[in-house]
């Protein structure tokens, strides 16, 4: 399908004397277009199109549709039934009202167009250049930044059913594409064993029984996989995405011990971050946060916390569930910096925040990262008068430490910790510890002197204790109170527009799912800030108000 870019149409005549007469007091979709616009374009998109073919729906049209469903959770069918049949999203999309619409597949052909020209970010980077033009959105100000886990398209499979699905994948697949070769490689025990789909209920409960299963299905799948690499007139075989996930997971799974197949203990299995979770999505991972645990992703959402404007998302970054929260950071500061929307001040959890995040926040992006850092776990830290590592001076030019006794170190060794930080291990003359007069104070133990690990180099140190003491003060806390708004940012997406399950499968799609979503809120967001309606406060219990009575 061409493309042949066009201007945008008014509002058709009669459409909109339906639609003020339909609602007189205004529509929250009527409004977006009275206020925003149109918000896309069809030269936005024609990148994705080739020149040549017949002719495409406009592009600008279904980008705002693509928005819209998410607004209401709608699926493709319903979306394109919406098109058809209410005048208010005609209003909005500059339809006649006898405009018959399109077939709800078109809305899965232009996401796959987004996905693969790399244009989903469009979605919501054009309405984020619209809100700055209104003068809604501006940067330099307050950002605040968390993650919330994505339930993926997939049930959560046990060991054995990961094995057993992952074949019968394969097998359906091959059967689709190759069935006369397939119908060759089998024995007419694998199509009872392979037939129904592996659900708990219908594996054998006796655990000698589960461990044969097992094994059976170790040698089958390799017995396929030996077949299809010994192919060589059907080189295109061991190409195919579902045999290409069944050799991975037989790898995690299963190795080979004098030709017979034998199951991997865990210990001998790979991290559990590389675990294939499900042969029908093999981005989806096992994540834990907390007291959560789930199968799928992770999304990070950035939104405006100015009191005096509306609190609308500026960045989305679509993860795996096992990606720590502080490596989503730089990214999402970077992107950020690309559309010109850096804040002064972002405001994160702990999980974010490190000395070297702080840091690198400041230098790189003048961005003041406010967020509580871990406090230090020595006891002397814990103990009214005892020292502490602020009561030691240190030379970081001369490689010294002294301590408040006045004592120098006699040992300075360069490191890492266990998360690969830069860290440097300084060290105490044994004897002069044991024999100074206020040791009780300084250390513990008679086997060595007093040590101190130290944050590397110098200004991560420095900027360690000085976020210590910052978040000591009433002043931290009132501005970190901020924090907790995004929670209801995640709320009204997942009520709105069903967040916290993925429709999808594949990260990408994933993605594309929340960049909709966001810029579903931020159209909802920006309505009610023109209408002036109140954010809504926290919900507190019925008994947990009698306190306040």
């Amino acid at each position: 399908m061409c493309l042949h870019p066009q201007a945008i149409p008014p509002v058709p005549e009669v459409t909109t004397q339906v639609a003020r007469a339909a609602f007189p007091k205004g529509n929250h979709y009527m409004q977006m277009r009275d206020e925003l616009g149109s918000i896309y374009t069809d030269d936005l998109f024609a990148d994705l199109y080739p020149p040549d073919g017949q002719p495409a729906i406009s592009p600008w049209r279904l980008a705002l549709v693509t928005v819209l469903q998410f607004a209401e959770n709608l699926s493709d069918r319903q979306a394109a039934e919406a098109v058809r049949s209410r005048i208010d999203w005609k209003y909005a999309l500059s339809l006649e009202l006898t405009d018959a619409g399109f077939d709800y597949s078109v809305l899965s052909e232009f996401r796959t167009r987004l996905i693969e020209g790399g244009a989903g970010e469009r979605l919501l980077d054009a309405l984020l250049a619209r809100l700055r033009q209104g003068g809604w959105l501006k940067a330099r100000g307050q950002q605040r930044t968390d993650s919330t886990a994505v339930l993926g398209a997939v049930r959560e499979l046990n060991q054995l059913e990961i094995v057993g699905e992952t074949l019968r994948h394969a097998l359906n697949s091959l059967a689709t594409v190759s069935p006369d070769w397939l119908r060759c490689q089998v024995t007419p025990d694998w199509y009872e064993r392979y037939a129904a789909r592996f659900d708990g209920f219908r594996l054998p409960k006796d655990k000698t029984a589960r461990q044969h299963l097992v094994e059976s299905i170790g040698q089958d799948g390799c017995h396929l996989l030996e077949h299809i690499y010994a192919a060589d007139a059907l080189p295109w075989l061991r190409q195919m995405p579902a045999v290409e996930t069944l050799r991975q997971v037989w790898l995690q799974q299963y190795w080979l011990d004098e030709g017979r197949v034998k199951r991997r203990q865990p210990r001998e299995m790979p991290p559990v971050s590389q675990w294939l979770r499900s042969p029908y999505d093999t981005e989806t991972r096992y994540g834990n946060k907390s007291d959560c645990q789930w199968i799928g992703y992770k999304v990070h959402f950035t939104e405006t916390c100015t009191s005096d404007l509306p609190h609308l998302i500026t960045q989305v970054e679509t993860v795996s569930a096992t990606q720590q929260d502080h490596h989503a950071l730089a990214p999402i500061q970077v992107a950020l910096a690309e559309k010109g929307l850096l804040p002064e001040q972002q405001i994160v959890d702990s999980g974010y925040v490190s000395a070297k995040r702080i840091v690198e926040s400041q230098t790189r992006h003048g961005i003041d990262l406010l967020g509580p850092v871990h406090s230090d776990p020595s006891w002397q830290a814990r103990t009214a008068g005892a020292f502490d590592v602020s009561c030691f001076e240190v030379a970081w030019e001369q490689g010294s430490v002294a301590c408040p006794q006045g004592h120098q170190s006699v040992a300075w060794h360069l490191g890492q910790d266990a998360k690969g930080e830069s860290v440097v291990q300084i060290l105490f003359d044994k004897a002069t510890c044991q024999a100074c007069a206020v040791r009780a104070r300084c250390m513990r133990g008679q086997r060595s002197g007093r040590s101190l690990t130290l944050r590397y180099p110098a200004e991560r140190h420095e900027m360690l204790q000085a976020t210590r003491a910052r978040q000591a003060t009433e002043e931290f806390r009132t501005a970190y109170r901020k924090r907790t708004g995004i929670e209801g940012t995640f709320s009204q997406a997942l009520r709105q527009a069903g967040l916290r399950q993925t429709r999808y499968v594949g990260i990408q799609k994933t993605r594309l799912q929340h960049l909709a979503t966001a810029a579903a809120t931020n159209i909802m967001r920006i309505i009610h800030w023109l209408n002036e309606l109140p954010l809504a406060s926290t919900r507190r219990s019925r008994f947990a108000a009698l306190a306040c009575a």
